[in-house]
């Protein structure tokens, strides 16, 4: 009895101290089955950062019931609280899902005629003479070739006057971290939000993982982007 007490004694003494102490976890990032490299892994717990190499794969100090974060800019925002089997495991898989792509525009089309239309021109005469005629038009016209000056099987040249300057597109984390610099006042994070100084640049990431902060940069509204971050905050909050 008193054997079996010591065993059970030791192995819960073991458990507690894997679950209090720090490892170095490891662990690859994939999505449908393709590695994922330069994800940006925050240990939100314990301030700490680290990125994947070319084969998905990292490695983090962690413990258990920290909340580990997941950025990139082409997939969902992922969070991950860590369990005292995840630390038990050699390595860690996690798997990240593709942001949907929004569509700008959509057309929609359908016959110009519809079926009065037609019995319209069914009962036109002159309306059907002039599809005639510019049936027969068609028809000619498609095969006569106009010459345009072009020497045939001659060699192509063509040299720009000037050379137009790259339009450099900003990184979306730049742009959306100005909107938010120059729309709010220096101690928002602070005194507002109740965001410590260190936790800011985690917190900015977090907002810029939400597609809305996209939708923002478009149409920028500063009630809108106050509310955006209101609400992201609370969310923000619940991952502790």
């Amino acid at each position: 009895m008193k054997v079996k007490l010591l065993t059970t004694i030791s192995f819960l003494t073991y458990q507690l101290s894997i679950s209090q102490t720090e490892k170095l976890l490891y662990g690859k990032v994939l999505s449908q089955n393709n590695i994922l490299s330069n994800v940006e892994v925050i240990n939100k717990t314990a301030k700490t950062s680290s990125r994947t190499n070319e084969f998905g794969e990292f490695s983090i100090l962690a413990k258990e019931q920290d909340s580990l974060l997941f950025f990139s800019k082409d997939y969902l925002f992922t969070r991950l609280k860590l369990t005292l089997k995840d630390l038990q495991k050699s390595y860690l898989i996690v798997e990240m899902t593709p942001k949907a792509e929004e569509l700008e525009n959509v057309t929609v089309s359908r016959s110009v005629f519809n079926k009065n239309d037609i019995q319209k021109i069914a009962n036109n005469k002159e309306k059907i003479n002039e599809i005639k005629n510019r049936k027969q038009f068609d028809e000619v016209t498609s095969k006569v070739t106009v010459y345009d000056g072009r020497i045939k099987n001659g060699l192509n040249f063509s040299y720009p006057i000037f050379d137009k300057p790259k339009k450099k597109i900003e990184p979306l984390d730049d742009r959306f971290k100005k909107l938010v610099i120059a729309s709010c006042p220096p101690d928002f994070f602070i005194n507002n939000l109740k965001i410590k100084p260190e936790e800011k640049e985690i917190f900015l990431k977090f907002c810029i993982a939400d597609p809305k902060s996209n939708t923002l940069l478009e149409k920028s509204n500063n009630f809108e982007l106050i509310d955006f971050l209101y609400t992201k905050n609370e969310e923000f909050k619940k991952l502790e």
